[in-house]
């Protein structure tokens, strides 16, 4: 799991350099999938049930499962990377949400809203405790600063498996169910600007917001320790 996690996130990282404006999703999906095959692994997204791309990316509005595409990135976009590779018989998975050049007040404090709820979730992991204090310490977090967690999308166990139990909600919640050492598992809030309800498009993967608001979102694999959590997908390069 730490192998796969590391190439997960030094992955992630080389696609972060290339997050640039007039660069298509489309070129991000090919430098991912080309620094994924040189590490050895494979893009865990591409061809799983029948994505048709090696990640996903997700501009403004889309709020997970992006499909990369042609459009070239734009000046004030903010864009989710989301990064899933297998190698060693175990999947890495993480996301990370990016500005695009000048990006509004509004939209910097959302994506920095979404990566304090998740730091602050991570932090009240360790065996014994209850999995709902994850949601609920992370919609205590969005709601002090003004926005909302996304109650449909999920984080999940990992391990041989892409996606597995135990489910972990984002929002409030009395979901029965504590952590053990030894358990790895995502957790990957995604924080709406406005409403959170979303929809899917007709190619079955991409999901918006109806109210066209945008949506950050970041993502750690963890592991409970014997004392306490690791973060399996934490930026440890220099």
């Amino acid at each position: 799991m730490r192998t796969a996690c590391r190439t997960a996130r030094k992955v992630l990282n080389i696609a972060r350099d290339n997050v640039k404006v007039g660069v298509t999703t489309e070129d991000i999906d090919q430098v991912v999938h080309q620094a994924a095959i040189s590490f050895g692994a494979y893009p865990s997204p591409l061809n799983y049930k029948g994505f048709p791309k090696s990640v996903c990316t997700s501009v403004n509005n889309v709020a997970a499962h992006g499909i990369p595409d042609s459009r070239p990135l734009q000046d004030g976009d903010i864009i989710s990377v989301d990064v899933s590779v297998y190698i060693g018989g175990m999947h890495g998975d993480l996301c990370e949400t990016y500005v695009v050049g000048s990006v509004d007040k509004q939209g910097q404090r959302l994506v920095q809203s979404c990566q304090h709820s998740l730091d602050a979730a991570i932090k009240v992991c360790s065996p014994g405790k209850r999995f709902s204090l994850i949601g609920n310490t992370i919609e205590f977090m969005a709601k002090m600063d003004g926005f909302t967690v996304c109650p449909n999308l999920a984080g999940h166990g990992v391990g041989s498996v892409f996606h597995g139990l135990p489910e972990i909600l984002h929002t409030v919640n009395f979901k029965p169910g504590k952590m053990a050492p030894g358990m790895t598992f995502t957790i990957e809030p995604v924080i709406c600007e406005g409403a959170p309800k979303i929809e899917i498009l007709k190619d079955g993967w991409t999901i918006v917001t109806r109210d066209d608001k945008r949506t950050a979102q970041f993502e750690h694999t963890v592991l409970i320790t014997d004392t306490g959590v690791e973060i399996l997908t934490a930026d440890t390069e220099d």
